[in-house]
């Protein structure tokens, strides 16, 4: 297998998608790179960051629709042709842009299997960019996944690498029911996301986490780009005898809770590390989540690593600030593990 970009993974769920069932049809802002614009006369580029390079010219404009900027507008087509038979992968550019077409991803799609009486399917895909480190400033840096999670008849997913990106969006694609598909936009070419990824199709159920380090001492539970923070972190602890269970959930939507239960109960301590919310956000679910089922296995307080609760800021080193780091993680860790992370003796009793 060669091993493809984050970015590469993406580009390959779509078109092999596209290739197999002809109802699949993407549409959003952009698509299609400027195909058809003054003097523009091939695609060029496919969306602002290339994932949809090529579409327009292997299958037309029918199924490949660029659209002015009207979140609204192409979302409502969209979820309209998602209940009328097709698979149409929508792209919200930045998930920012919510605000634009939030009622239909709160009131009409998620809703339509239940207030049908289950005879309605949606099988409505929404791609759309998280994240900050890239100086976009406050509207276009968020990671909104919480939001998305609380909305009962949505599925969300988060993958962390190529490999998990292709196989969850040929499964989100596949799938009867309305997902939000997030990317974060640090992944496209981060090392660390790239792997070996198959040349053909392959989907992975939802609701399974990966475990990507184990361990005995402590459970850390992370997403998107903060779990390749959090891996990279425990590899340090690892060699200060250190070792951690490294869980990235993969979807929040359905949640892997018995795979974090498992491992908190196994470990007895837990952190967990989110780009989201730092009030009512992902970390704070999980957290819940374990207090409220396996509470006496806890040998430390849970420990949460997320921003602060403000705006991202567009100033690079005040983002950088922002954004929960590797150093926060392993502070986070000596803390149930009852070592000060100032001396990295243990703490006083």
């Amino acid at each position: 297998m060669a091993e493809k970009s984050y970015r590469q993974g993406i580009a390959e769920a779509l078109r092999a998608e596209m290739q197999r069932d002809e109802n699949v049809f993407v549409i959003g802002t952009d698509v299609s790179g400027g195909k058809g614009c003054p003097g523009q006369t091939t695609d060029v580029a496919g969306g602002v960051l290339g994932i949809t390079k090529g579409l327009a010219l292997e299958f037309g404009d029918e199924r490949v629709i660029d659209t002015p900027i009207a979140e609204m507008g192409y979302m409502g087509i969209a979820a309209g042709a998602a209940a009328s038979g097709m698979r149409p992968v929508a792209e919200l550019m930045f998930n920012d842009f919510i605000g634009s077409c939030f009622d239909i991803l709160l009131n009409q799609v998620p809703k339509f299997r239940y207030m049908f009486g289950g005879k309605a399917v949606t099988p409505l895909t929404v791609r759309t960019m998280i994240g900050a480190g890239a100086s976009a400033a406050a509207q276009h840096s968020q990671s909104l996944h919480a939001m998305f999670t609380s909305i009962p008849g949505l599925k969300v997913v988060v993958p962390s690498n190529a490999y998990d990106a292709k196989g969850l969006l040929i499964q989100s694609i596949r799938d009867d029911d309305p997902v939000v598909f997030m990317e974060h936009k640090a992944l496209y070419d981060l090392p660390s996301a790239a792997c070996e990824v198959p040349d053909e199709a392959y989907a992975i159920p939802f609701g399974e986490a990966n475990f990507l380090m184990e361990g005995e001492h402590v459970t850390i539970v992370a997403l998107g780009l903060m779990a390749h923070v959090a891996l990279g972190t425990a590899a340090e602890l690892a060699k200060k005898g250190i070792t951690c269970d490294v869980i990235d959930p993969r979807t929040t939507s359905p949640l892997d809770e018995e795979s974090i239960l498992e491992s908190v109960e196994s470990t007895g301590r837990l952190v967990i590390v989110d780009e989201g919310a730092a009030r009512c956000g992902f970390a704070h679910d999980v957290a819940a989540l374990v207090a409220q089922n396996v509470f006496g296995a806890l040998k430390a307080p849970i420990k949460l690593v997320t921003p602060p609760h403000c705006p991202t800021p567009f100033s690079s080193p005040l983002e950088q600030a922002w954004l929960p780091g590797g150093e926060q993680v392993a502070a986070a860790v000596m803390e149930v593990m009852g070592i000060d992370p100032a001396s990295a003796a243990p703490a006083a009793a």
